[in-house]
């Protein structure tokens, strides 16, 4: 008896298998087999269990459920009975017996992630949304020591990228977890569209999981979605786990969205309950410094370097805006703060430059100029290592567009495009006076003042994409493709996609996005009411302000002298040809003009959109709106003239600027 013993196992445990085998292509047959081997065996759990999964395959969850209680209760130690009794009782619509189940089955196996997510989604189905909540919660802490998900994590954060996908492609679509692993694999692989989908359906799986929702909002964010970032903001702040970050994150979206007063009271509230953040000091600094409350923002920008000496941003903020003189005693600190960096091991790189750049501006304003030439040059020289820009690329695609949107195409095209007349496009070189051509038009009754949209870039960059993509030979085919039909609704996507920014029921607004010059010809098409105004200064004056102020994001160009001067020749060059192609199209405001006869060149500018001349906009600086722009504090005051010749100080370091501006600098104002 004791030989015969082991081969009846091995026979049993055969045909146990062989039934299990058949639960997902014939439940059927797997119930009357397993029914056959309990009839024969009664009383054996696994048979049981085999004929219960069969039950509820074969759509008599019912019965199953029923058997399943009976059989938990003599074996209440084994958690596949559970988990099967959670399934049949959700399907019977017991939510109650589902939650029981899958309750017993969390606590015997707190390292499964299924039974939580399950246990979630049962809760908030009754209404228990914390209880569902801190349930997602745990599902994502019991994956966290999933084998195979932190091999893949391993991989991808070693930029192994397609190990990283090839560890996770046969998960499952219903697990959130993979899912947003899978979502940050393609989102480093530079499939946004790809991350986005799966990121959000681990959301939409498991509301609770706070990391995946964190890092949808900014999936949106870089996808220029900040209403939808919003929502999920809105949604993660009430978490029932606290976190700081979570507030901050809002925050970041709502300066997206031009809410910056609301911004700021979120800023106020964390610095209230915690206040040696000195990030959160800057931050708050960046919003008193939008909304003109100068004496407020200089004071936080105190706030955050008293407390930590060596944040770059903070100095440079300060002295960027404009009107403070930082002082003998803050250039010490600041040197200081750069040798101490300098000293250290961290990757400190982004407080180095922005240090050289503060420490440019104060040397300036004490009128040592080879000092904060110096100091320009360090902090321009150690950012240009730090991004991509393709000089010669960017003149070819300039010239591109120069050469499709001629007059032959403009008049073949015709009349299209949405008709609507709301957008005025600021269009130019950084630096320019756009910001003051700005809150101009926005001091009229009219005119909203929104910010730097990046839109119609993004449209543009869509279109590109289908030359790069192979669909066109180059952009002349593709824009000669285009439908009435096709501009008329990319005009309407703009004018949707803006929407959200304007905050009044002015019937027009202002997109001040300076590199949309590239994009005159485009706005022609979709928009062909639109109002474009080319802002243009002194070549040297222009490129020199640029190269020394430092860009929070975007204007790549301007971190070489010889290649801000490059761009504004490719910039004047389009824009002649453009004015060749479309007379009258573009009105041009030369700054220098506009700081000697205000009076005239503002006329002559509302004129020029069709707009009534209103006295306000000659008092544009006690306009009180948000300003976001370098120059914010600049536009709160009358017009200055001692800016305009201020570039001649630095002249004899100018050699390689000019040089690569070639004739566009004699012929200035004109182009050669």
């Amino acid at each position: 008896m004791d030989a015969a013993a082991p081969t009846t196992r091995i026979s049993l445990d055969d045909a146990l298998a062989r039934v299990a085998a058949l639960l997902d292509h014939d439940p059927a047959l797997a119930l009357a087999r397993a029914e056959a081997i309990a009839a024969q065996l009664p009383g054996l759990p696994a048979a049981e269990l085999l004929a219960c999964r069969a039950l509820r395959r074969v759509g008599r969850a019912s019965d199953a459920a029923r058997r399943l209680s009976s059989l938990a209760r003599s074996r209440a130690v084994v958690p596949a009975i559970w988990w099967e009794l959670a399934q049949a009782a959700g399907e019977t619509g017991d939510r109650a017996a589902a939650i029981e189940a899958l309750e017993r089955l969390t606590r015997q196996q707190p390292e499964v992630a299924d039974g939580w997510f399950l246990l979630a989604r049962h809760l908030r189905d009754a209404g228990r949304a914390d209880a569902a909540w801190r349930a997602d919660l745990s599902g994502v802490h019991a994956a966290s020591h999933d084998p195979e998900l932190l091999d893949a994590a391993l991989a991808m954060n070693e930029g192994r990228l397609d190990d990283a996908a090839q560890a996770v492609a046969a998960r499952s679509e219903e697990d959130p977890v993979a899912l947003r692993l899978r979502g940050e694999i393609a989102w480093r692989q530079g499939d946004m569209a790809t991350a986005l989908d799966r990121v959000a359906r681990a959301v939409a799986l498991a509301p609770g999981f706070d990391l995946a929702r964190e890092f949808l909002i900014r999936l949106l964010l870089q996808a220029n979605r900040p209403a939808e970032a919003l929502d999920h903001a809105e949604t993660l702040g009430r978490s029932p786990i606290a976190n700081p970050g979570y507030a901050l994150l809002k925050a970041s979206v709502l300066v997206r969205l031009g809410e910056q007063e609301a911004a700021g009271e979120i800023y106020e509230r964390l610095l209230a309950q915690a206040p040696d953040q000195p990030q959160v000091w800057q931050n708050l600094g960046h919003v008193l410094k939008t909304t003109g409350q100068q004496a407020r923002a200089i004071g936080a920008y105190r706030e955050a370097v008293s407390r930590q000496p060596t944040l770059g941003e903070a100095w440079w903020s300060l002295a960027n805006l404009k009107t403070v003189r930082l002082d003998a005693a803050d250039i010490a600190a600041m040197r200081e703060a750069l040798a101490a960096l300098e000293a250290s091991s961290d990757d400190r790189r982004e407080d180095v430059f922005h240090l050289h750049f503060a420490l440019g501006k104060a040397h300036e304003d004490i009128g040592d100029d080879a000092a904060a030439f110096r100091h320009y040059d360090a902090g321009n020289r150690l950012r240009r290592t730090m991004i991509v820009h393709d000089a010669q690329g960017f003149s070819a695609d300039a010239a591109a567009a120069a050469a499709t949107f001629t007059a032959p195409f403009l008049a073949n095209a015709g009349e299209g495009g949405c008709p609507a007349a709301d957008p005025i496009f600021i269009v130019g070189m950084p630096r320019a006076g756009s910001t003051l051509i700005e809150q101009i038009l926005s001091s009229h009754s009219r005119v909203e003042g929104t910010m730097e949209l990046p839109e119609l870039m993004m449209i543009a960059a869509r279109l590109q994409s289908r030359v790069d993509e192979g669909e066109f030979p180059d952009f002349a085919a593709m824009a000669a493709s285009l439908t009435l039909a096709d501009r008329r609704r990319l005009g309407e996507e703009y004018l949707d996609r803006t929407r959200i920014y304007r905050k009044s029921d002015k019937p027009r607004f202002v997109d001040k996005m300076p590199n949309n010059w590239q994009h005159v010809g485009l706005i022609r098409l979709i928009l062909p009411n639109a109002g474009i105004v080319d802002a243009r200064r002194h070549p040297l004056g222009c490129c020199f302000s640029a190269w020394k102020q430092h860009f929070a994001r975007g204007q790549t160009f301007s971190y070489d002298l010889a290649e801000v001067g490059r761009y504004y020749r490719d910039y004047v060059t389009l824009m002649a040809d453009f004015d060749a192609a479309a007379p009258g199209a573009v009105h041009r405001v030369i700054y220098e003009r506009m700081v000697a006869d205000t009076e005239g060149e503002v006329a002559r500018l509302l004129a020029a959109l069709d707009l009534p001349f209103e006295a306000a906009c000659l008092s544009f600086w006690q306009n009180d709106r948000a300003v976001r722009t370098a120059s914010s504090e600049q536009v709160r005051r009358p017009i200055f003239a001692g800016g305009v010749d201020h570039w001649r100080r630095f002249e004899p370091w100018l050699g390689p600027l000019v040089e690569a501006l070639g004739p566009v600098l004699p012929a200035y104002p004109d182009a050669p």
